[in-house]
């Protein structure tokens, strides 16, 4: 079994290090360990002190974001023949010699996907803001994956193989939320476990401010979750749509039949007609993006065939 672990970094000079050090050389159930730093476009030493440190380094000519650099490290663990592959942060807030309980449940084929839950171990320091962002990102992807999870947001996560081979990370802010819609949609047993967060030494590179964040990653969830679930979501707001228009024309068809005129009303059925009109209108481009859909997942086939 070979394990690699991925390691995404944007001027992380002062820690890189200390991660690449801090990851076990030797791991039962594995018989070769490597590792890949990312290096999304830094200006700083990040690069060169990961290479001394015995990574493999592969770099991004400008800064393109987490979700970019993540799937750059997936793809390239995939091509160098990775059974199993980690993804961890460069911050050094991970506590690396915890990846052998990550990938213990994939290497007992218990799971596909492991998440290090923070919420279940150990917190050193997490500002209340951030943490009740994740509390909220973490319920939301809760109630549309179906996964029993306590954080969503975790970047310390083990993949199979086989989980690996069907991520297609389309955000450009963060992969997190995406990749577990994704899982959903494969029908990916997902499991968590305990895992340490220690302090940051300085500011995070991804997180600028909460409601940064919150915006970014609500959008993330949006779009993917439109993307893997567009029948349910359009047919659902064209049904309200068009109940909307319903109710409001009753006072309308009550009217007309008594008296055979519409005139008093005359707003209201407007109103009602525009209702129906859009409720159908929304459920047609439920149909598209369906078939857009199935599109995609014939793609997506393809595409895991091709990278398998």
């Amino acid at each position: 079994m070979k394990l690699i672990i991925t390691i995404p970094a944007y001027n992380e000079e002062k820690t890189i290090a200390k991660v690449i050090r801090e990851i076990p050389k030797r791991i039962s159930g594995i018989k070769k360990i490597e590792i890949i730093v990312v290096d999304d476009g830094s200006t700083d030493n990040t690069a060169k002190i990961a290479k001394q440190n015995g990574a493999i380094v592969i770099k991004h000519t400008c800064n393109r974001g987490l979700a970019k650099a993540f799937k750059t490290g997936l793809n390239a663990a995939l091509a160098r023949g990775a059974d199993i592959i980690v993804n961890t942060d460069a911050d050094f807030q991970y506590n690396q010699k915890q990846i052998p309980e990550l990938i213990k449940p994939i290497l007992e084929g218990k799971a596909d996907i492991v998440l290090g839950s923070r919420f279940k171990g150990w917190i050193e320091e997490m500002p209340l803001s951030k943490r009740l962002g994740n509390k909220l990102a973490t319920a939301v992807v809760r109630l549309v994956t179906g996964y029993k999870i306590s954080d969503a947001q975790t970047g310390f996560r083990a993949f199979s193989r086989e989980a690996a081979l069907r991520m297609n990370v389309l955000s450009d802010y963060t992969y997190t939320q995406e990749t577990l819609l994704i899982a959903a949609e494969h029908k990916l047993k997902v499991v968590e476990i305990p895992v340490d967060f220690r302090k940051r030494a300085d500011r995070s590179r991804l997180i600028s401010s909460i409601w940064s964040y919150a915006k970014k990653a609500g959008a993330t969830i949006l779009l993917a979750y439109l993307s893997y679930k567009p029948l349910k979501v359009f047919l659902t707001l064209g049904a309200l749509l068009i109940l909307a228009g319903l109710f409001a024309g009753i006072k309308v068809l009550m009217h007309y039949f008594a008296t055979g005129l519409v005139q008093p009303y005359l707003p209201t059925a407007l109103l009602s007609s525009l209702l129906l009109i859009l409720g159908f209108e929304v459920v047609i481009i439920g149909l598209v993006a369906e078939m857009i859909k199935l599109n995609r997942k014939t793609l997506e086939e393809i595409l895991y065939r091709l990278k398998k």
